[in-house]
């Protein structure tokens, strides 16, 4: 076991060596650096040299699940306040700007039918629209803390915290994107997070490799089910028309899903104004959808039942075992 007092720059060192030198760290070295990175009085030379490193050598599995680990410590009430049985934990840290967020109108869905959903993300993001941004337009509370997550969750059966709440001290290293130039590993770890331990998890994903980095990291966290897939935009939201790619989570094992073609359009191109991007969330929720926008929500609602009771639906078709990778 590595400690958390240590000198990391050995550990950074390793991870900084290039292409053809660099190493991966395990789990209890990962968890230790990152432990030490967290916090406020970090060095910032050696925070922006180790997350450029590892976004030059890509993370692995294991080294995702210590990083997971070392934020987790930092959440007040972690593992002591948990959501109740059945619950789905929704990370959404992408946003959208070319079409509604179809995927929240299924979770209010799903949390009409019993399906308590812990949303969280981050309040604001340059030229896209945000779950809190349309959640709170229909009255969707926003937690300040766990403890205030389970009392909201109790009463709504859906509650939003932003990542701001949640670890102040990972919100600090979200927002270096700026200053980086590129997008740290802090975004996969907010989305791999599960604060409240739910036992469902639905997450979104944009570039391909990472379905089975975050799948095997969840075997690793103890994860009993989630979907991880290939999102519209990035976000948790599966495709009408053709979808990508998704894996199926659930305790050790890891499989590959499909669905069948909806016939539906493409996924739409160009942006949408911002009011018309808030204002077609609210429309659905009314029930004026387009096609397309009842099949993702037919779809997902789907996932959500899934991910809440484990009840395989009918109409998915599950691929062959993936050969597990994981190495702790």
């Amino acid at each position: 076991m590595v400690q958390v007092d240590m000198d990391i720059s050995s550990l950074i060192k390793r991870v900084a060596r290039g292409k053809h030198g660099s190493e991966h760290l395990d789990r209890d070295e990962a968890k230790a650096v990152f432990q030490t990175l967290l916090r406020p009085d970090a060095d910032m030379l050696q925070l922006g040299a180790f997350l450029i490193a590892q976004r030059m050598k890509g993370e692995t599995s294991a080294e995702l699940a210590g990083f997971v680990e070392a934020t987790r410590e930092s959440v007040q009430g972690f593992a002591q306040i948990v959501a109740p049985k059945g619950a789905v934990d929704l990370p959404c840290y992408a946003g959208k700007r070319r079409s509604g967020h179809a995927y929240l109108a299924a979770a209010m869905l799903a949390r009409g039918k019993g399906v308590p959903i812990v949303v969280h993300g981050v309040e604001q993001i340059d030229d896209r629209v945000t779950a809190w941004q349309v959640l709170q337009e229909v009255g969707v509370r926003r937690a300040s803390g766990l403890r205030d997550v389970a009392a909201i969750l109790a009463d709504d059966n859906i509650v939003y915290i932003d990542l701001a709440e949640l670890s102040p001290d990972l919100f600090r290293i979200y927002n270096l994107r700026e200053r980086l130039g590129v997008r740290s590993f802090a975004n996969t770890v907010a989305r791999l997070m599960n604060p409240m331990l739910c036992e469902g998890q639905l997450n979104g994903f944009f570039h391909t490799p990472y379905a089975d980095y975050m799948a095997d990291a969840n075997v690793l966290l103890g994860q009993q089910r989630a979907l991880i897939f290939m999102g519209a935009e990035g976000e948790p939201e599966l495709y009408a028309d053709r979808q990508k790619v998704i894996v199926k989570q659930q305790d050790n094992e890891i499989t590959r899903l499909s669905f069948p073609e909806s016939g539906q359009p493409v996924y739409p191109r160009e942006p949408m104004p911002v009011e018309q991007l808030k204002g077609s969330f609210v429309s659905m929720l009314q029930g004026d959808l387009s096609d397309r926008e009842l099949a993702v929500i037919t779809r997902m609602n789907e996932a959500f039942l899934w991910a809440s009771d484990g009840e395989f639906p009918a109409g998915w078709r599950e691929g062959k075992r993936i050969e597990e990778k994981i190495t702790d």
